[in-house]
């Protein structure tokens, strides 16, 4: 019986063969521990090699692939056009035979794993990899695609604008591929919409890759694959092709879009890639594009919501709505906005970004990079005749001073401030430089918000009312009297949270005569809020407190959501 001999090194067979000496060998592999090249690479790029005759055939016999001569051969146009000319160029392959649906593709590195993912990604077809060289792929790709013809692709991207290109919606839930990061990503998606995620996180990290959805403002672990970190760079190339962005950009940030179906739901799925230590993290922001927006659904009380329907309809002024990020004040806008879109009024909005297509009412998406600011855009909506603007955000004074002339010549004007409480959008607006007088001539009502999470009805079970609750809320003894507080014990409908679902609570500062005498007179934060609640204002401590006494949800979740403002 005759054993396996092992298998010998390239560098071995090159001596044994004389292509090369000893000391060039020892030469190659000290470069080769620097740069981490292939040693064949490094053998051509010291010249001690001759590519083409020797070398290149010799390498694909090592390697156990086949070696294509790309000077020797015809490419149809039909196989060329099989890759565009940006990913060919990218990657450096050129495709050379199609046959019985498999893509054979040229390249210097035939057993790289992430090329062979890449391509995969762009078509639909197996592929199969042979060696060439990397000098014959570049006279090849400059043969077949034309001279600057990645030039012209990028120029293409660039001049043509998102609106124009055609997007399919495919329905993923019916999707039964074989194994591939596409379809990975469609169940990472599905999952993510089964747990009503409105976030999904990618991040990477030195030996890991982490994925986690975002459910009810909390996020959560996504029981993934300890492997999955082997497969981070396809992911993110498999998302950027979806998103039409650029996959060949891993230092810059990149924002996108794109949408897919599930059942009778379309979701439009907006993304960012940001660069870090590791690579780059993903977040996946999932809307639904059959959401309705109804004042009925706020969590309002019904006096609340009486005086907020009575706010909307008045004929000019300035409504702020404030809060940190992700507390449901563009809900709470899209909601007026809907209560008071009608056929004889004309509504405008500039956001950052769109989050949600409104019907019968006009849109615009900022673009600070061509100068398209929420300043210079309010300018020119005013040209349009409108009778009712939405400012996605006030960041700076000349946002807030336009803001502030729209609103004093017989507009109605709806934005957010990131504030804390009601009253402190009083300060920050002052912070920026606007005068009291226009504060209290121009804003009718700041609203302050946040978004708490409701206890799972399947699992609902008495809680106990505790000192730590009492002293915590403030509570007097007939704030007590008969009051059952709830909490959930965690099952299977909630993914054992306790938790499911979303609903606000609010802060309604409206600007009394009192209040805006105050303003005039520079009167601190404290003593406005002081004045507020002698006149009724109940804080979100108070109305999160009545949603305890209504068994909706947990002393816990209103202290987590308000303790900045406590």
């Amino acid at each position: 019986m005759v054993e396996n001999q092992p298998k010998k090194r390239l560098g071995e067979i090159l001596v044994q063969n004389g292509l090369i000496t000893e000391e060039q060998l020892e030469i190659a592999l000290k470069k080769q521990r620097e740069t981490g090249e292939l040693l064949g690479v490094t053998l051509m790029t010291l010249g001690f090699v001759d590519e083409e005759s020797v070398f290149m055939p010799l390498l694909a016999g090592q390697l156990g692939v086949e070696f294509v001569n790309l000077r020797n051969i015809n490419i149809s146009r039909e196989v060329i056009a099989r890759i565009p000319a940006k990913f060919a160029i990218y990657y450096k392959v050129i495709p050379v035979e199609f046959q019985e649906d498999v893509l054979t593709v040229a390249t210097s590195h035939p057993l790289d794993i992430n090329i062979i993912d890449g391509i995969s990604l762009i078509v639909p077809f197996k592929i199969k990899t042979v060696l060439a060289s990397e000098k014959d792929i570049a006279e090849a790709v400059r043969k077949y695609y034309g001279v600057g013809a990645e030039t012209i692709a990028r120029m293409m991207d660039a001049v043509q604008p998102p609106d124009t290109v055609e997007t399919k919606i495919t329905d993923i839930s019916e999707i039964d591929s074989e194994a591939s990061i596409g379809k990975f990503i469609n169940q990472i998606l599905m999952e993510a919409y089964r747990q009503r995620a409105t976030d999904i996180h990618i991040e990477p990290f030195e030996n890991d890759l982490l994925v986690r959805y975002r459910v009810d403002g909390i996020l959560r672990d996504a029981q993934v694959p300890g492997t999955l970190f082997h497969f981070k760079d396809s992911i993110n190339s498999r998302i950027k092709i979806m998103s039409r962005l650029n996959i060949a950009e891993k230092r810059l940030p990149q924002d996108g879009r794109f949408q897919v179906r599930i059942g009778n739901t379309d979701l439009d799925l907006r993304v960012s890639f940001l660069p870090t230590q590791f690579g780059e993290s993903t977040v996946i922001r999932i809307l639904s594009s059959a959401k309705l927006y109804n004042m009925n659904e706020l969590g309002l009380s019904a006096q609340e919501q009486t005086y907020l329907d009575r706010l909307v309809h008045k004929p000019h002024g300035i409504i702020y709505v404030t809060g940190p990020t992700g507390s449901g004040k563009t809900t709470t806008l899209y909601a007026c906005l809907s209560r008071i879109n009608k056929a004889d009024r004309k509504i405008i909005t500039i956001e950052d970004p769109i989050e949600y297509q409104l019907k019968g009412i006009t849109q615009v998406q900022i673009h600070p990079v061509i100068g398209l600011t929420f300043a210079r855009g309010l300018r020119s909506m005013l040209r349009h005749d409108p009778d009712i603007m939405m400012v996605g955000e006030v960041r700076d004074l000349e946002t807030a001073e336009i803001a502030i002339q729209i609103a004093l010549t017989g507009h109605l004007v709806f934005s957010t401030l990131h504030t804390n409480d009601a009253v402190s959008g009083i300060t920050r607006l002052i912070d920026m430089g606007v005068e009291p007088y226009l504060i209290s001539s121009a804003v009718e009502c700041f609203i302050a918000q946040r978004l708490i999470r409701l206890i799972c009805p399947r699992c609902k079970t008495e809680g106990k009312l505790t000192p730590d609750i009492i002293h915590d809320f403030g509570l007097t003894p007939q704030d007590t009297e008969g009051v059952v507080i709830y909490e959930g014990k965690g099952c299977n409908y909630c993914t054992n949270s306790g938790y499911y679902g979303r609903e606000g609570i609010y802060e309604f500062l409206p600007l009394t005569e009192d209040i805006r005498e105050l303003i005039n007179t520079r009167a601190s934060s404290g003593q406005i809020k002081k004045k507020a609640l002698e006149q009724g204002m109940k804080t979100l401590l108070r109305h999160g407190w009545e949603k305890v006494r209504q068994g909706l949800t947990t002393p816990e979740e209103v202290i987590r959501v308000t303790k900045e403002e406590n």
